[in-house]
């Protein structure tokens, strides 16, 4: 519902309680279920009832800082406007806060962070003299998934004019982004999202121009995560969390979390989230009355005996991201199924107990990142795989899954298997299936160089905070590089791009830099985030996202009344070459048949060959084999 500003606050109320009840007599009249959450209701496995302890942390009717959200009783969400308004109206009023633009989306929206401090510390400065740790928060990563920014506003409050939460600000700072995807929060509509229960209208996944920010952490092209990183980078936070709704499976958890583990990039920052973080937002949210859970990615949702897939992400994602900045982050997802006030309820639990527990082991988490940011790993996993238990002669952990039981049946629509959740829970042990395995591995570099033709590339390097000295005279180094066989790009776009891949052969040069140029050192905190994007095996490095297509195009070519006299002069000269040349023609039929292919392998042995062609041009300092860097 809009709210008209200047509007006196009583006579708001009580038109608003008129159209509340209103609307409830139509829908009584018209035989709709009471909650309406949604035009797919009707389709999604049953609802159970809940009506856990986190409840009386709503709103009464006549509080006069009731969230837009709360006032239709967490049914539905505020638009962008009304809830930057409320937001404007409580940072206004209450001194802990202060209202920060992160910067604007391609529609022209800003993208607020509210930071709040006990003293009212508003400056990045002022936050990190003060020595408590900074927890980072956002919602509407995916503006349909919007369950953070309403769990987030109701906690602004009680952190401050509220003033039931406002010890917690005691030993923590707090930094909440309520709608990242701003745009996308404006595609709002009632059918947003087919399997998700509430709220009855909700915004889009994906932003202005189509992007999905949550695969933009490495490559950087939307505004609104480039403003994040910038914020990330400015501010330092400690702790920072993923706000989302999940998608498949009906299970009984309300509020699922999880982050990469210690056979990750911040096996220190992990090692704290298992010991501390997990173990208080289990017990609170429990306490609350909530069931929590881990990420659940059932192999099979039809059969959950297979078991569990527990996932390693790429930094494309924030939990991956934040994991190769040494941010301990942690990806939350609350589960699609369960009604909307239950699910905004659960979120301010754990922001609740993260904030908490930030405060009393704040300093314990500081030490643990620090050591991770000194390590210096090598090689370095580009990519995990599933750990092969057989060949280990061990099995896999397991998990005891909550979920519910489900019937089978042959559909005549699809013609495959139907599967229909019942509401008869069930419990059982099934199989966690970890990627936790390095896969492709990479011997760290010193440094990378990059010459300044490939400024994109630089400026993003800069816009990740990543350090890199600039020299200002040209200078001859001794590099590896790498020649790009097989390159191959994807036939379809993805996130604005098109993907290419390649296999990454090195070898050894002397390349010449120009003044501009830039080398990136690896030693230094953000030394892995450098390697996972500069190494063309990777599966998010700029190369790969198609940053570096240039190099794969030729440029000069051959002429046959050319190249014929040429071949016959090289075969007359070079005995090795000519036997080479006989061996491909008797083990080549392809080539043996093609009368360009013939001429052209001929070319590709002369120095009128292009030797840049498919070569990727990020320059690898390595020291020789045995020798330290």
């Amino acid at each position: 519902m809009a709210r008209t500003v200047g509007q006196h606050p009583r006579w708001e109320r009580l038109g608003q309680a008129v159209s509340l009840v209103f609307i409830g007599i139509a829908m009584l009249l018209s035989g709709s279920v009471a909650r309406a959450d949604s035009p797919s209701s009707e389709l999604l496995p049953p609802e159970r009832p809940w009506n856990g302890v986190s409840r009386e942390l709503m709103a009464s009717p006549e509080d006069p800082w009731i969230t837009p959200a709360e006032r239709s009783g967490l049914i539905e969400t505020p638009r962008y406007d009304e809830s930057i308004a409320w937001l404007k109206k409580l940072v206004a009023t209450s001194p802990q806060l202060s209202l920060h633009s992160l910067g604007k989306s391609h529609e022209g929206r800003d993208v607020w962070m509210v930071v709040a401090a006990s003293d009212g510390s508003s400056t990045p400065e002022a936050l990190a003299a003060s020595g408590k740790p900074i927890l980072l928060a956002h919602g509407g990563i995916h503006s349909g998934e919007i369950d953070g920014k309403d769990a987030g506003l109701m906690l602004l409050r009680d952190l401050t004019v509220g003033g039931s939460r406002r010890h917690l600000l005691e030993g923590a700072h707090f930094l909440f982004v309520p709608i990242l995807n701003v745009d996308g929060h404006e595609r709002f509509s009632a059918y947003g999202r087919i399997n998700q229960r509430g709220p009855r209208e909700m915004g889009w996944r994906t932003n202005a121009r189509n992007q999905n920010l949550n695969r933009d952490f490495s490559k950087l092209d939307t505004p609104e995560v480039r403003a994040l990183v910038a914020a990330i980078n400015r501010w330092k936070p400690d702790l920072y969390l993923d706000l989302h709704v999940t998608d498949g499976a009906d299970y009984q958890y309300d509020i699922t979390f999880g982050y990469s583990g210690r056979h990750a990039h911040s096996p220190q920052g992990a090692a704290w989230l298992d010991e501390r973080l997990s173990p208080a937002l289990e017990r609170d949210l429990a306490t609350a009355g909530h069931i929590p859970g881990p990420l659940i990615f059932l192999i099979d949702s039809k059969d959950p005996s297979k078991g569990n897939f527990g996932w390693t992400a790429g930094p494309r994602f924030s939990n991956s991201y934040g994991d190769l900045r040494h941010l301990p982050t942690v990806l939350v997802e609350n589960h699609s199924l369960k009604p909307y006030d239950q699910r905004v309820l659960g979120t301010y639990i754990l922001l609740e107990s993260s904030l908490a527990t930030l405060a009393k082991h704040g300093a314990e988490l500081r030490r643990a990142s620090q050591r991770d940011r000194e390590t210096r790993r090598d090689p370095m996993p580009l990519t995990f795989k599933m750990a092969d238990y057989a060949a280990l002669g061990e099995t896999p952990p397991t998990l005891l899954f909550r979920g519910y039981e489900s019937k089978l049946t042959l559909s005549p629509i699809s013609g495959g298997l139907r599967q229909e959740w019942t509401s008869q829970p069930m419990e059982m042990e099934i199989p966690w299936i970890d990627t936790t395995e390095p896969d492709l591995t990479v011997r760290r570099p010193a440094a990378y160089w990059l010459s300044p033709v490939w400024s994109e590339v630089i400026e993003r390097l800069k816009d990740h905070g990543i350090a890199m000295e600039q020299i200002s005279q040209g200078r001859e180094v001794e590099v590896e590089l790498y020649r790009l066989n097989d390159a191959e790009i994807e036939p379809r776009a993805f996130e604005g791009h098109a993907r290419v891949k390649a296999n990454p052969e090195p070898f050894r040069s002397r390349q010449t830099y120009p003044a501009g140029s830039v080398r990136i050192p690896t030693d230094q905190a953000l030394g892995d985030l450098a390697v996972l994007l500069l190494e063309p095996a990777s599966p998010d490095s700029f190369f790969q996202w198609g940053f570096f297509l240039e190099v794969l195009q030729r440029t000069e070519y051959f002429e046959a009344y050319v190249a014929e006299p040429l071949a016959e002069r090289m075969i007359a000269e070079d005995p090795e070459l000519a036997q080479r040349f006989r061996d491909k023609l008797a083990n080549d039929a392809e080539f043996a048949g093609s009368a360009n292919a013939r001429l052209r392998w001929f070319y590709e042995q002369t120095p009128f060959a292009d030797a840049r062609w498919k070569v990727y041009p990020v320059g690898r300092e390595v020291a020789p084999a045995g020798e330290g860097r």
